[in-house]
């Protein structure tokens, strides 16, 4: 597979990425569930993974989510038994948990806008904690929003680089957020695991209608 330098003005930059096509790269995108446990995923390619999610939006440009990428073999072991035995959970390549930070909205906003004019930063940096303070709900959505855009961007991502994803909710969150040590002021919105399907993804079950998922000015 072709791969090409892919130039972005962020701090984070990710070094190399496949010349898939995004529709194809959507269009083929499957949840895989069974993995090649004996495929090592270059380092390269994770952490090129991690900083193009890193580039997904977010309201007010917070980047709330939190990636936590887990490498240790018992600590993945653990994870598997809080998913009820998955197999996917140690033999994909790379386990992640998609988490947020529900008080970024609250904590240090300055640095979201550092490398903005002086007068874009006095307008918004202000803005940022006066419409997330003492709402604890509009915080929590923010953090799902957040994490579901960074998932799909991962998703396709990985796919135009040549792996499968499968994103999973079929885990104990209580029992997951104690093996991570998660941060009381963090949400765990979902797992994603990514590597070298074991076989062919199996056929979509069904698409709904196009006129009934698209809804033209009102229902």
């Amino acid at each position: 597979m072709n791969s090409s330098v892919l130039t972005v003005s962020a701090g984070v930059e990710p070094t190399r990425i496949s010349g898939m096509d995004a529709n194809q790269a959507i269009v083929q995108r499957r949840s895989v569930k069974h993995y090649d446990a004996d495929y090592q995923m270059p380092e390269a390619d994770a952490k090129d993974l991690l900083q193009l999610a890193m580039l997904s939006p977010t309201s007010f440009n917070m980047q709330n989510w939190r990636f936590v990428w887990v490498q240790n073999p018992e600590t993945r072991e653990a994870i598997k038994s809080a998913a009820w035995g998955q197999a996917q959970v140690t033999e994909a390549s790379m386990l992640l948990l998609l988490c947020a930070d529900l008080n970024a909205g609250t904590t240090q906003p300055e640095r979201y806008w550092a490398l903005a004019p002086q007068q874009v930063q006095d307008m918004i940096v202000p803005m940022i904690p006066q419409y997330y303070n003492n709402n604890p709900q509009l915080q929590r959505d923010e953090a799902m929003r957040s994490i579901g855009i960074a998932s799909q961007t991962l998703m396709i991502a990985a796919k135009a680089m040549g792996y499968d994803s499968c994103p999973m909710i079929g885990f104990d969150p209580v029992k997951v957020a104690e093996i991570i040590n998660l941060p009381a002021n963090h949400v765990i919105g979902m797992m994603l695991t990514i590597g070298k399907a074991k076989s062919p993804a199996k056929g979509r079950g069904g698409q709904l209608p196009f006129e009934e998922v698209v809804v033209i000015d009102k229902f």
